[in-house]
């Protein structure tokens, strides 16, 4: 079993560089001025944008990861763990458990996928009970706003 702090899993929770993401950047552009994109530097660039610390990268590398699942089967396996990984970072936890659940099916003995799985659950348990909190909040204040308006048309 993993141990606690995840080792295995860490690129989910780290991010890369200014200075690593704009090499990747560089290779890839340079392809596609070139007019062909290697399906490895379209990957080390999805790796890189789902690694980046903006949401807005990050969905785009998820993107460019799912175009590459999608065309060539034989990469599924080192693209549905990133999409995984992006989902998670971007806190889509259905999407992360679909394809990290999806990575398991096939390698059940998977240690990234394995301790992913720990990390998206308690991901998916601590935001059930910040929403637990903002609902049983919203509904103090409107009871408080309720007895405040009883009070009220009593007088």
């Amino acid at each position: 079993m993993p141990s606690t702090d995840l080792p295995y899993a860490a690129e989910a929770e780290s991010s890369l560089g200014y200075d690593e993401l704009e090499v990747l950047r560089n290779q890839y552009y340079k392809e596609i001025e070139s007019g062909h994109v290697t399906t490895q530097s379209k990957f080390n660039y999805g790796w890189g944008l789902v690694k980046s610390g903006s949401s807005e990268l990050q969905t785009e590398g998820v993107k460019l990861l799912q175009e590459i699942y999608s065309a060539s089967p034989s990469h599924r396996r080192e693209c549905t763990y990133y999409i995984a990984v992006g989902y998670y970072k971007l806190s889509n936890y259905t999407y992360a458990k679909k394809f990290n659940d999806l990575l398991l099916a096939v390698e059940p003995e998977n240690m990234q996928a394995q301790s992913l799985r720990q990390l998206i659950d308690k991901a998916v348990t601590r935001d059930g009970y910040i929403g637990m909190g903002i609902i049983a909040g919203a509904a103090a204040v409107t009871g408080v706003l309720i007895a405040g308006l009883v009070k009220r048309s009593r007088k």
